[in-house]
């Protein structure tokens, strides 16, 4: 069954919500508290949880990675890629390791998956660029964690 209301001259049109919007952004625009950060200048605090810039942890300038191929099997983006090689000892090793920083979505299902807890997100999150990156085996190295 429809039921038919009459509305009054403010519900009609919505006067009094609108006025009530106004009167809330009016509030907090003069009184609320200032979020702004001036960036160069003040760094936001981030969660110790945030997953920034991608790094290969080493142990005496070796890495800890074994080319299992777990990371790239288990990213989404498919923006790992490896290609393993084998030392003397037939031990594997990634001779190529690299990540389309573009295409990565940043999930850490590469850190979790990794056997050897090689492959790490830091808390880096200046990662801006005027090309498209993709960070190498070398440039993994690098210790980038700040501790």
């Amino acid at each position: 069954m429809l039921i038919k209301r009459e509305h009054g001259f403010l519900q009609r049109f919505y006067l009094l919500e609108i006025l009530t919007g106004i009167r809330i952004t009016m509030k907090n625009w003069f009184f609320g508290k200032n979020i702004t950060y001036q960036y160069p200048e003040q760094r936001r605090q981030y969660s110790p949880r945030y997953r920034g810039q991608h790094y290969i942890k080493t142990v005496n300038g070796v890495e800890n990675c074994t080319a299992c191929m777990l990371c790239p099997t288990v990213c989404p983006a498919d923006c790992i890629h490896i290609e393993a090689g084998e030392k003397g000892d037939k031990e594997k090793y990634p001779v190529k390791f690299e990540i389309d920083i573009l295409r990565c979505c940043f999930c850490g299902f590469c850190e979790e998956a990794c056997p050897k807890d090689a492959i790490k997100l830091s808390n880096i999150y200046e990662m801006a660029d005027y090309e498209r990156r993709v960070y190498d085996k070398d440039f993994l190295m690098i210790q980038r964690a700040k501790k």
